[in-house]
């Protein structure tokens, strides 16, 4: 695998000001957050300008004007037809060259906006990677062993192939080499059961190509991994549909809020219970920490030629910094170089394969 050295630095994210449920009133204060945090860092700050003047000034940042703003609400076809000039389309055109062949000006592109509105614009604006016919979401989840399981995809693609499964993986495993550090990272195709011969169609015929991908030795497959090993750290990928990730998602964020409340709502009961809970305040703050969903906000939208990421429209200040965050680690550690490269040595495995399979056949006819 070709070893990429790290972007040098300015790295520049274009941040859509305007996204999600809170505009400028959230985006703002954490791109100032993560400007004092990240030196190397540059903000392309894109939406109306009378919204963003308390940016105007500050360093290594500028402010690009859009009137128009994609609301949580608007159908992709407003979005992708209407608005063409609302920030989000702004923003992500800052990952273009222009047309007399100047370099991109930004790196990578953030947004808190209509998911499914970012992933048509982005994919529109940007097209898709050679040898992938699908984008995908993904995100990661914290898991027992102190690290994080990336899960995809989740929500991008309702329905997949078994070979949209295998490019999953592929684009995967390059965004947790990129930003984990981990070269050969684990993977595992969610199923019912560990056997082999579990699950639909459609999961057995990926099972089969993950099986000879990892045989090839493009990807290092695990096997099937049920809903538990995510949170168990079994691997460190775990590749799903859209359908069945997104549930997965909302599920898991509804549980730590829940579990949350529960925890204030039982140690507020009597003064026995406020008593142990002086004692046992430190672990369960440390609980708290680590399945507060804000700390894992930040979800790559993957097989792109540029690189873009979705950070959930309620996001607060906190969050949104993390969402920039991954993706300045992202674009500085070269994920979408990797992803390339990683896609091209699978397809040419790919294509070997099936000529060493069609020449007996045609020999013999």
């Amino acid at each position: 695998m070709t070893t990429h050295a790290p972007l040098p630095d300015p790295v520049r994210l274009a941040v859509d000001c305007m996204g999600g449920d809170h505009g400028p009133s959230v985006t703002l204060p954490a791109c100032r957050a993560f400007l004092d945090k990240h030196p190397g860092a540059e903000l392309i700050l894109v939406g109306r300008p009378e919204e963003l003047t308390a940016a105007a000034a500050w360093p290594r940042c500028r402010v690009v004007a859009a009137s128009e703003v994609v609301t949580m609400d608007d159908p992709v076809e407003i979005a992708l037809r209407r608005k063409r000039d609302s920030s989000m389309r702004v923003a992500i055109q800052q990952l273009k060259a222009d047309r007399d062949g100047n370099p991109a000006l930004a790196h990578a592109c953030v947004s808190a906006g209509n998911t499914g509105a970012l992933m048509a614009v982005a994919r529109y604006l940007l097209k898709t990677l050679d040898g992938i016919d699908r984008p995908a979401i993904a995100t990661v989840m914290p898991n027992q062993r102190g690290r994080f399981t990336t899960v995809l995809d989740l929500g991008a693609n309702v329905d997949c192939t078994a070979e949209h499964l295998l490019q999953f993986a592929v684009m995967g495993s390059a965004l947790v080499s990129a930003v984990e550090g981990i070269e050969e990272p684990s993977v595992g195709l969610l199923n019912i059961g560990e056997e082999v011969i579990k699950g639909n169609e459609t999961i057995k015929q990926a099972g089969e190509l993950l099986r000879a991908a990892g045989g090839a030795g493009q990807l290092n497959f695990f096997g099937n991994v049920e809903g538990n090993d995510i949170f168990k750290g079994t691997t460190d990928i775990v590749v799903c549909d859209g359908f069945v990730g997104n549930v997965l998602l909302k599920t898991s964020e509804g549980l730590a809020t829940m579990m949350g409340a529960f925890i204030k709502e039982e140690f507020s009961r009597s003064l026995l219970t406020k008593a142990a809970a002086a004692i046992a305040m430190p672990v369960l703050n440390a609980f708290k920490r680590r399945v507060d969903h804000r700390r894992f906000n930040g979800a790559a939208l993957l097989g792109l030629r540029g690189l873009v990421f979705k950070s959930h429209g309620s996001a607060d200040a906190f969050a949104f910094e993390q969402a920039l965050a991954r993706a300045y680690d992202a674009a500085r550690n070269r994920l979408l170089d990797r992803v390339h490269d990683r896609i091209v040595t699978t397809l040419q495995a790919s294509a070997t394969d099936a000529g060493d399979k069609a020449a007996p056949a045609a020999q013999a006819a």
